[in-house]
């Protein structure tokens, strides 16, 4: 299992290298609508907004906000399956500029592969490691969510990019 996991990861970050490259900061902060998720600043802090509803009202988030949505749940899998605790969003801070988040992104995907290289065969079976986002389920269901997860923000980055470029900004 470690190995198809693996395999699907690296399409999934092939993906999300390609979307990311020459991605300019302008682009990473723009928001289709004001109401749309966004990482605003307030004062001398970055604060990423966090959703009331899920509806289709607010449109879709902004580059910023989703490489910090991907910063929470990678960081938060990550401190939670190695030993550590569960993070509370406040605690993943938005690093104040898209090539920083993209870099720290980069680490967590660094130490994800280095953890996942780490595992027995056995512990893919086990739910010893699977604590956030949900528990009794065995860490191959955890990792093949993480990719998902992965591969749908990287989907928005992407579609985030056509509708800014076709936009008047």
């Amino acid at each position: 299992m470690k190995e198809e996991l693996l395999f699907q990861l690296d399409m999934v970050w092939q993906l999300f290298q390609y979307h990311c490259e020459d991605l300019k900061e302008t682009e990473i902060g723009w928001c289709r609508t004001e109401d749309g998720l966004q990482v605003r600043k307030k004062g001398s802090a970055w604060i990423p907004d966090w959703p009331e509803t899920e509806e289709y009202t607010i449109g879709p988030a902004s580059i910023g906000w989703t490489l910090w949505h991907i910063l929470y749940w990678w960081k938060t899998v990550l401190s939670t399956s190695t030993g550590g605790r569960i993070l509370d969003r406040n605690e993943v801070l938005w690093p104040e500029s898209g090539t920083a988040a993209i870099r720290e992104i980069r680490d967590c995907h660094d130490k994800w592969v280095e953890f996942l290289l780490s595992l027995e065969e056995s512990e893919f079976q086990s739910d010893r490691l699977c604590r956030w986002p949900f528990e009794g389920r065995s860490f191959t269901e955890l990792a093949l969510w993480l990719n998902m997860e992965f591969m749908k923000n990287t989907a928005e980055i992407g579609a985030a990019r056509f509708l800014y470029a076709v936009s008047e900004q």
